[in-house]
């Protein structure tokens, strides 16, 4: 793949940058030695830094030497509660905490192509570089827009990017419009009454009756949403008692709700929340329903898609740059900035079979150059674009 060739001179920098962070991962809003590591460097390239926006995200802001655009590139540096098992040197010292989502490869690609904008400024318009915090269903993106992200650092475009598995080695796709599905996360809690295993008549048992809503649960879509619109309900999560011979007091569950229209996902929370108010009446306990909406649909700009392909052509070639037709159900916060400043957000695919969130899964180190040069590509040819 022809990289930028100054980005592929210092691809093993890049490398060793990705697994320092690799093996030093921090949950969302956590990343405090991630986002020092990033105003360092941002800050040893001269770029003017700010830390602290939306608790752990730093912005980076670096003008050409000519007038033109203001243009947004955004990463995330948060790593997943999973445990790592692939064993490589690089591996997560830290146990139960993992960049398993190939976070530390997309806020290494962003240094890659600050340090080349640095370098080569003699670029029309401003680069915007935004490392996110807490994309992992915490919000980081809505908390650095809670900041003022965009009033205090205007933006004409932005522009995003995910490593993909599912896609051959140096193949870029983006979809336009409706690309990623929005999401809504929920938590159930029974309270019912417990008592000895040996002698179940005396209780209100909350296990039998999560099993029993979780079942309920999973004919919502099939039965009140029509075919023609994607949607998803996974209950993820079960927690209930302690010992072998006592049926507990309570018993909690959650997953999350996946949609492309916001009508649906309001359909599918209101059905979540008349099941548990039937189940808790015909069983006489309490149930508890926290529904959250975590992810807007992410909505690529059309004419923005175009120029991301376009940025990603002499990359990675013109056949291996266009577009996608089928839909993401999984889900991004990058959606939130984009509807605030329009832009898109594409996938860059990778040798690899392991999908992300995974304990076994390696990002190939081999895209960071690539992801740069693309951004570098963007913020050149959009920045003076009229």
């Amino acid at each position: 793949m022809p990289v930028i060739e100054d980005i592929a001179d210092y691809a093993d920098e890049l490398t060793a940058i990705r697994r320092d962070l690799h093996e030093h991962p921090e949950l969302g809003f956590e990343e405090v030695r991630t986002s020092g590591i990033v105003a360092e460097k941002l800050k040893s390239l001269g770029i003017e830094v700010t830390t602290g926006i939306g608790k752990t995200g730093v912005v980076g802001v670096l003008k050409g030497t000519r007038p033109g655009k203001t243009i947004g590139l955004r990463a995330d540096m948060d790593a997943l509660p999973i445990h790592e098992e692939t064993n490589l040197p690089w591996s997560s010292k830290t146990p139960g905490v993992m960049h398993a989502c190939g976070h530390d490869g997309h806020t290494t690609m962003l240094l890659g192509a600050a340090r080349y904008l640095s370098e080569h400024p003699d670029f029309a318009g401003t680069a915007v570089f935004i490392f996110q915090p807490a994309e992992e269903g915490l919000g980081g993106a809505r908390a650095m827009l809670a900041d003022g992200l965009f009033d205090r650092f205007p933006c004409d475009e932005i522009y995003g990017m995910h490593n993909s598995t599912m896609d051959a080695p140096g193949v870029v796709r983006i979809k336009k419009g409706a690309a990623m599905a929005g999401s809504n996360f929920f938590d159930v809690r029974i309270t019912g009454k417990g008592s000895h295993g040996a002698h179940p008549e005396g209780s209100r048992d909350p296990i039998v009756i999560a099993t029993n809503l979780i079942q309920q649960i999973q004919s919502i879509v099939s039965r009140n949403i029509p075919p023609t619109k994607p949607a998803v309900v996974s209950v993820t999560m079960l927690h209930s008692g302690a010992a072998y011979n006592v049926i507990p007091n309570e018993a909690e569950f959650g997953g999350t709700i996946r949609f492309f229209d916001p009508e649906v996902g309001e359909l599918i929370s209101e059905r979540i929340r008349a099941l548990c108010a039937g189940v808790a009446e015909g069983y006489g306990v309490e149930i508890d329903v926290d529904i959250r909406n975590v992810f807007d649909v992410l909505i690529n700009d059309d004419a923005l898609s175009d120029a991301m392909i376009d940025a990603a052509a002499p990359v990675v070639g013109a056949d291996q740059a266009g577009l996608r037709d089928e839909l993401a159900m999984g889900s991004e916060d990058f959606a939130d900035m984009l509807r605030v400043v329009p832009g898109a957000y594409c996938t860059v695919g990778h040798s690899g079979t392991i999908a992300p969130h995974n304990p076994g899964y390696v990002l190939d180190d081999a895209i960071l150059p690539v992801g740069a040069s693309i951004y570098v590509n963007l913020v050149t040819s959009r920045g003076a674009a009229a």
